[in-house]
């Protein structure tokens, strides 16, 4: 018999990125009580790894409880980038309502749609929260509109459609139910959470079913697995059956030795379980997202939605330049190996396969951002190795005919630029598809575009738009290949010999374009060291120093003015590199070089290739 489990809540935040669920997230923590009346706490306290701290996103979802009026509300943050939608897409099994957090200025948002689109599919009940309506610019009135839209847009049930509406400021901690209301603290939210999202049910005299919708991984412990009980209950030492819906042939028996719930920030070990909990269970090495643990009496998977497919792949090598293994720590096949596959652990969206080389290793993610954290954890820990370009991953019909991944791609532009961004976009095969005006005089294009035709193309993006531009992109599906589309006009600029950089070698190679490089950095020949203003690839001697004479002494170096070197991110070196450059990543440096270093051996290559 199915019953509600009426004290407690399962409710994931969705929004688009910077839209405030992290700051949200930290009113309800501050307000239910976690934290004591004078502790210390930093802000936005769920993004726990340095990357999300230092960009302001949220990569992993994330768990956490709070108690309000003796109900436990199991609260669940998740990303809003498309990168990381396959979080998204499988936490919201967990959960019986959403959060939708809107801005008041920005409106709905390419992402919001995209998270919205799932929890609809889920049939989960949807409470709306216009976020910083203290923004002076904020007009959550007509967001209202725009909210409301975007749901008929998606096929809303009349159910859905008659959702309640809150206006909050997550920052000061307050919310209320009409804008005329004096905000006072979060008390509406938690009213609307109660009142609002149903009850989790299940059968807890039936067969114990736990499915597994994330994992966590701890160095000490292993794979931890995080789900709801559907169906039972679940106990320390209980002997189950770990399942798969898409795998019939996994039937594995395990023993639960450590079972755990969520109280604010922490995990609390508990005995046992209900129905309608989330738990944490540790102990179970081959435990992964989508397994069920099913009473071995009557094992019954649950389904599952299968992942997302990874759309862009790039290859990660052993560094095998003249500065190699200078600078990290972990610099063998197998450092990089194991790393990569101990990613796995954690990341579903992410697949790692071996090469005919022992040394290269093929991943593929769901886009650039996606795997440029990944180079940019591994960086952090000390891992030194090369990447090559991301390129997109094709597939082909069943006719044969190849398809490539494609994207919609939403941007914010003032009405100025928008004539030169849907040129370059054109020039990349994007389509577009919609142009409108926005209320703050900002034209909103809307383009179909091939995945790869938005590879480099961020960096150009914000220099074109003057930083003003907002670019925001979804996956698309499949489509037939578009044709072949030119990615960089200029050529590299790269250096002839191997040494230090000087003074004068780098003078005379800046009239030929914009230099990477300063004065005293290392050099080898192959190496990168700027971009070229024309088409072609020039070979520079940047360690060439002048010739000293009776007239001429050394000091006349230090009247020779250089422009700064353009030092390029993580992101821009990944969208500038070419499909025969590879960037040398370590601890300390980004270098692009050439594939192939000897010229001679170059030249040869690519009078074969053209």
């Amino acid at each position: 018999m199915r019953i509600k489990r009426e004290d407690i809540r399962n409710v994931a935040i969705i929004a688009h990125v910077d839209h405030g669920k992290t700051t949200l997230v930290d009113s309800l923590l501050k307000q239910s009580g976690v934290f004591r009346e004078n502790q210390e706490v930093q802000e936005r306290v769920m993004d726990s790894n340095d990357i999300e701290r230092e960009r302001g996103i949220t990569i992993l979802s994330k768990n956490t409880a709070v108690f309000y009026k003796n109900t436990k509300i199991n609260i669940i943050d998740t990303p809003g980038h498309a990168d990381f939608g396959g979080e998204v897409e499988r936490v919201l099994k967990m959960v019986n309502g959403v959060i939708l957090l809107v801005d008041a200025f920005e409106g709905a948002m390419p992402q919001t749609k995209f998270v919205l689109k799932k929890a609809l599919e889920l049939d989960l009940k949807v409470i709306v929260c216009i976020n910083k309506i203290d923004r002076p610019e904020a007009r959550p009135a007509e967001v209202v509109d725009e909210v409301l839209e975007l749901l008929m847009d998606l096929d809303a049930s009349d159910e859905q459609l008659d959702c309640p509406f809150l206006y909050a400021s997550a920052k000061q901690g307050s919310a209320v139910a009409d804008l005329n209301d004096t905000p006072k603290d979060m008390t509406p939210l938690f009213e609307a959470i109660l009142k609002y999202i149903p009850a989790p049910e299940g059968d807890p005299e039936a067969g114990t079913q736990v499915l597994i919708s994330t994992i966590d991984y701890n160095e000490y412990v292993g794979r931890i697995g995080v789900g709801k009980v559907d169906n039972g209950k679940i106990a320390v030492n209980q002997e189950v059956l770990l399942m798969n819906h898409h795998d019939p042939d996994k039937k594995k028996k395990v023993k639960i030795s450590k079972l755990y719930e969520f109280d604010g920030l922490k995990k609390v070990e508990v005995n046992e379980a209900n129905i309608g909990a989330i738990v944490a269970i540790s102990g179970i090495a081959d435990i992964h997202i989508g397994d069920t643990l099913c009473d071995p009496e009557h094992p019954e998977p649950i389904p599952f939605q299968k992942i997302s497919e990874p759309t862009i792949s790039m290859n990660f090598m052993v560094n095998d330049s003249p500065l190699a293994g200078q600078e990290g720590k972990y610099v063998t096949s197998r450092h990089i190996r194991d790393r990569l596959f101990r990613e796995l652990n954690t990341d579903v969206s992410l697949r790692v396969e071996e090469t005919d080389s022992a040394d290269c290793f093929k991943v593929s993610g769901r886009g650039e951002l996606h795997l440029s954290v990944l180079i940019e954890n591994m960086r952090r820990e000390g891992y030194e190795f090369a990447v090559s370009k991301a390129e997109v991953i094709y597939h082909r019909d069943e006719r044969g005919k190849l398809q490539e991944p494609m994207e919609l791609a939403y941007i914010d532009v003032p009405e100025e630029f928008s004539g030169t961004v849907i040129q370059r976009l054109s020039e990349r095969r994007g389509e577009l598809q919609g142009m409108s005006l926005g209320s703050d005089g900002n034209s909103r294009l809307e383009f179909s575009i091939p995945a790869r035709g938005l590879i480099g193309f961020r960096g150009n993006f914000l220099t074109m738009t003057k930083g003003t531009g907002i670019l925001n992109t979804i996956f698309d599906g499949y489509a037939p290949y578009k044709g072949d589309i030119q990615y960089r006009k200029q050529g590299s600029l790269i250096a002839f010999e191997s040494g230090e950089s000087v003074t004068y070698g780098l003078f005379s190679a800046q009239q030929r374009g914009t230099l990477f490089i300063g004065p005293g950095e290392k050099v080898y020949g192959g190496m990168v060291i700027g971009q070229n203003g024309k088409a072609e690839d020039i070979e520079l001697n940047v360690c060439k120093t002048k010739h000293l004479t009776n007239t001429r002494s050394s000091s006349a170096d230090e009247a020779l003015t250089l422009t700064p070197p353009k030092i390029l991110s993580l992101e821009e070196a990944l969208e500038f590199i070419d499909k025969d450059e590879l960037l040398e990543v370590t601890p300390k440096s980004l270098r692009i070089r050439k594939r192939i270093l000897d010229p001679k051996l170059r030249k040869r290559e690519a009078m074969k290739n053209s």
